[in-house]
């Protein structure tokens, strides 16, 4: 039977690239030999990686492996009838896991003939458990050193015909795992019936108080089988919603546009008054109400606008002695683009953040209230579990809108060993349909575009995504509809330019179809204090307008430049002045303005301690509408203060020691490095070898100056090994196997000792054997084992010797 490490050897350049694109983790960092790709892929951490990605038909065909091979041997013909598939897409669907299996080196078999008996990957059982598909092991209830009893299975169904009222329950029971069960302790039918069973050997005494189900007597029950069925993907249900293509476009379209608006609100918002950050770095839950009210949403939706800005570098702590949530220059570069372009980034962002806005408002361990922006809130997990949703989605037919939990049983069946909690799967599903990659539930053009910009499908067309998004929102809109109540309406989105506009002086009623806004003195004052004037303004309306300004809204404009300016602030360090004394009249004596410090220097003027930009605002926030002006008494117009800080990592983004990315989670190489990198491990492995057979028997000194040696005397093949990548390799292929080994061991005061053992495990740096000669167990470090020799191949040895 040949070894894991040579069977590696013998696949092709083809094989090894599979197995390389099947588990990526065996392939980064480069292994320097095929023996050192043999104990990588026989690691328990490169195994539970693998098991991890496979689905439930693959696991049921390891389990039927791992739990048929002992005795042994089973073939690929013995597993449709072990997996219990009956019709022919059972059959199809045993064989297309077997194929898996073998490529991911999962279970090899044992030479390229159709009848090879399959073996296990060295460490496969261990991994699986100790009851796969819910059998006993085969010395299971048996002490060291005692034969089993034989039972007649021929005669297994006459026997349980003359068994107690209680023994088919309790086998029945034990039937499909777990095989151990509690033996009743009192004198009832219960305890009778088992004990009746034990006696014929059909359970065996686990300990003092457990009974375990023998696997032979399990299989016989079963008709040979190790699962009930095959493990098919679950259908759709039959009444599960379809969307119309347009319907999912133009869902898509409105949420991919309303979250660019949120994050835009949320920077302007931020950059006139930067929140605090909390001692434990995140966002206070006072601001986050303030956030969720300014920007017309709840508290959840709001937590997620600020996850992704801060996930996108838009927001970050300033690093300040009184550190506070500012935006970045990044943010500027990010709003001159067109609504496409900045959905996209946002929506690239989502898609590989490692951060769970869900989460917040939740409680933590210890019972405190999650934060948004909180640095806690850190998942290696969540990009691939957003992968895997999204795939799910794009797997179904277009305008299919699943919900969580058909969702969570497809992905229960494609990773049966680490199925996603529900509630992640739900707070995924919500996002993307925030975000716009969902629309009316179902995938849309843009989030299809999203998925195949990092995992391109064979024969698919890939497309940006921003480029999806701008063929489903509606063409832009130039035109606004004036009406004489002061609101105005743009049937549809409307342009760069009627945006700013509106922005400037409107505020908006309502979203949707169309855009509906109204006209109010404040609104038309804040664009005064911009720079505006009166005509500029009308001028600028007018040319937007289809049927001109109404007089109202002129009357509304030309009524607020008028009285804008009336009032003028320069420095003293500040001064008020104003030609009407009425206007000034109680400002002084005002205690909601004591912090001014305003003293009346004239009936017009009043001197105040604050700057002049300081008094501009607190008097316009006092309802008036004052304008500053310089040392010649023209008008100066007062910026608003906007805060930027420089490209930090968020606090949302600082990542805990404990989220390191897994090597399993590297994305896999290239195909054109992966061709490259099996022939440099073939190249290395026949170094290696040559170089052990130079060796000195014996010994652990390097090996002498490489030379040819000479055609009549060629060095003799080493039997055992002292390369310590081999000795673990030998050691895992034994403990499969339940072979036996002379291992070769260094006490502590240096002196080696040789031993033949069965290894048991082999992991952690440690090796856990049975020593047959002393009727013993003992665990020893790895790093004491000077060489490990096959026993068949010591006694060889010893032969040539004599």
């Amino acid at each position: 039977m040949p070894t894991f490490t040579g069977y590696l050897r013998e696949r092709s350049d083809d094989e090894l690239v599979a197995l390389l694109r099947s588990r990526p983790d065996l392939a980064s960092p480069s292994p320097a030999t095929l023996s050192s790709l043999a104990v990588r892929a026989t690691s328990r951490s490169s195994l539970e990686r693998a098991l991890a990605g496979v689905d439930a038909s693959v696991l049921q065909v390891l389990e039927a492996v791992v739990a048929l091979s002992d005795p042994g041997p089973v073939t690929a013909a013995d597993l449709p009838v072990a997996v219990g598939a009956t019709d022919d897409a059972g059959v199809e669907l045993v064989e297309r896991a077997l194929r898996l299996a073998v490529v991911g080196t999962l279970v090899y078999p044992e030479s390229d003939a159709p009848d090879a008996p399959l073996q296990p990957s060295p460490g496969l059982a261990e991994i699986l458990g100790p009851y796969p598909a819910g059998l006993a092991s085969a010395d299971a209830g048996i002490r060291r050193g005692t034969p089993p009893e034989p039972v007649d299975l021929d005669d297994l169904p006459a026997l349980l015909a003359t068994a107690p009222t209680g023994a088919g329950p309790v086998l029945d029971a034990l039937l499909w795992g777990p095989p151990v069960g509690l033996a009743p302790s009192n004198s009832t039918a219960a305890a009778a019936a088992v004990d009746w069973l034990v006696r014929r050997h059909l359970l065996l005494p686990g300990d003092s108080r457990h009974v375990v189900l023998p696997r032979a007597v399990a299989l016989a029950l079963r008709g040979g089988r190790t699962h009930v069925a095959p493990a098919f993907p679950p259908p759709l249900p039959d009444d599960v919603p379809h969307r119309s293509h347009a319907l999912v476009a133009a869902e898509s379209a409105a949420a991919g546009e309303r979250i660019v608006l949120l994050v835009a609100r949320l920077v302007r918002l931020w950059e006139h008054t930067p929140p605090g950050v909390l001692r434990g770095g995140g966002l206070g839950v006072r601001e986050l109400r303030r956030v969720a009210s300014a920007l017309e949403t709840d508290e959840a939706e709001a937590a997620f606008v600020i996850e992704l800005a801060g996930a996108a570098a838009f927001v970050a702590d300033d690093g300040e002695d009184n550190p506070s949530f500012a935006p970045t220059v990044a943010v500027d570069e990010w709003a001159v683009r067109d609504v496409p372009d900045r959905w996209a980034a946002l929506a690239r962002t989502w898609r590989s953040t490692q951060r769970t806005p869900w989460l917040v408002g939740g409680r933590d361990d210890r019972g405190g209230v999650r934060a948004a922006l909180d640095p806690e809130l850190q998942r290696t997990w969540a990009p691939r579990l957003r992968r895997a949703v999204l795939d799910v989605l794009a797997d179904s037919p277009p305008g299919t809108a699943l919900d969580a939990a058909h969702v969570v049983a497809v992905l229960r069946w494609k990773s049966p060993r680490s199925v996603p909690p529900p509630a992640a799967v739900h707070a995924m599903l919500v996002e993307a349909g925030r975000l716009g990659i969902l629309g009316a539930g179902a995938l849309s053009d843009a989030g299809r575009a999203l998925l195949l910009e990092t995992a391109p499908l064979v024969g698919a067309v890939a497309a940006d995504p921003a480029d999806a998004l701008a063929a489903a929102l509606p063409p832009a809109v130039d035109e606004i509809l004036l009406q004489g109540d002061l609101t105005g309406v743009v049937p549809g989105r409307p342009s760069p330019e009627l945006e700013d506009l509106l922005d400037r002086t409107a505020l908006v009623e309502s979203r949707g179809g169309a855009l509906t806004v109204r006209f109010t003195p404040e609104s038309v004052r804040r664009a005064l204090d911009v720079g505006s004037t009166a005509d500029g303004l009308l001028a600028e309306l007018a040319a937007h307008s289809r049927a001109g300004v109404p007089q109202p809204l002129e009357y509304l404009v030309r009524d607020a430049a008028r009285r804008h300016g009336r009032l003028r602030v320069g420095s003293a360090a500040a001064y008020v002045r104003a030609d009407d004394p009425s206007l000034l009249a109680g400002l002084a004596e005002d205690p909601r303005l004591v912090s001014l410090g305003l003293i009346r220097l004239a009936p017009t003027v009043l001197a105040a301690q604050a700057p002049a930009r300081e008094l501009v605002e607190a008097l316009r926030a006092h309802g008036l509408a004052p304008v500053a002006e310089g040392p010649d008494g023209q008008v100066v117009h007062v910026a608003s203060s906007i805060r930027r800080v420089g490209r930090r990592a968020t606090a949302g983004a600082r990542r805990r020691a404990s989220d390191v990315t897994p090597a399993g989670a590297r994305e896999a190489l290239p195909d054109d490095r992966l061709l490259a990198l099996v022939p440099q491990l073939r190249r290395a492995e026949a170094e290696r070898t040559a170089d052990e057979a130079e060796r000195v028997p014996g010994t652990l000194l390097p090996p002498p100056a490489r030379r040819t040696p000479a055609p009549a005397t060629p060095a003799a093949p080493s039997r055992g090994t002292a390369d310590p990548v081999d000795a673990l390799v030998l050691l895992r292929e034994a403990a499969a196997e339940k072979a036996e080994v002379w291992v070769e061991l260094v006490g502590s005061h240096g002196v080696p000792q040789r031993r033949l053992l069965r290894p048991l495990r082999v992991e952690g740096g440690r090796l856990r054997a049975i020593d047959t000669a002393r009727e013993s167990e003992l665990t020893v470090a790895v790093h004491r084992i000077a060489s490990v020799t096959r026993a068949g191949e010591r006694a060889d040895e010893q032969q040539e010797t004599s």
